[in-house]
């Protein structure tokens, strides 16, 4: 019998396949993903922002991102959803497609990743993590044109797989990610706000 934990692209791979009906609840999403689901929520909440997507889809990961950075600040071990939340469905075919964008660049991770550097994966580093979490969700909710959901959504994407595999290195590379974030986007929204200017 194989006692060894899930890899994070098998637990993936079963959210799909473990469901036939046309839509799935998002509670039975977030039970799915067992101890990893902040992690692997990150990653779900981060590559649509990656990948082309329906209008409205980058406020929605926008909002999902703040309530679960808001759970990682005040230490919560497994991510609750409030009833409403959980009784909401997503389509199976638009589940289908994030995740199958996702497996193989989890795969290629998975074939390296290792825990290490655990102080960034640590309870301490957990509340700095879930408020970087918390702005990026905010910066998802701005309504910036063209690529604008891309640098978030990048940065969100590796905080989420350094955070699956406990791997500290990858966790770093989402908080550089996380701050050329902030810097590609403010410049952005200055652009936009000198372009308004101009048209006064």
């Amino acid at each position: 019998m194989d006692h060894r934990s899930p890899r994070t692209s098998e637990l993936l791979s079963a959210i799909v396949t473990a469901h036939s009906a046309e839509r799935i609840g998002v509670g039975e999403v977030v039970h799915a993903l067992r101890n990893r689901a902040f992690g692997l929520s990150l990653l779900l909440l981060g590559l649509p922002n990656c990948l082309p997507m329906p209008p409205g889809i980058p406020v929605i990961c926008g909002v999902l991102l703040c309530f679960v950075g808001a759970q990682m600040m005040v230490g919560r071990d497994e991510l609750w959803l409030p009833r409403w939340l959980a009784n909401k469905t997503i389509s199976r075919r638009l589940l289908d497609k994030i995740i199958s964008g996702a497996l193989k660049w989890v795969r290629r991770f998975e074939s390296y990743s290792r825990p290490r550097l655990i102080y960034f994966s640590s309870p301490s580093a957990r509340f700095v993590l879930g408020g970087m979490v918390l702005v990026l969700g905010l910066l998802l909710l701005l309504p910036i044109p063209i690529f604008g959901n891309l640098p978030p959504g990048i940065a969100v994407c590796i905080l989420g797989l350094g955070l699956v595999e406990r791997d500290g290195a990858f966790i770093f590379a989402g908080i550089v990610a996380t701050l050329i974030s902030l810097g590609v986007m403010g410049l952005l929204s200055w652009m936009l706000f000198q372009g308004a200017l101009a048209y006064i």
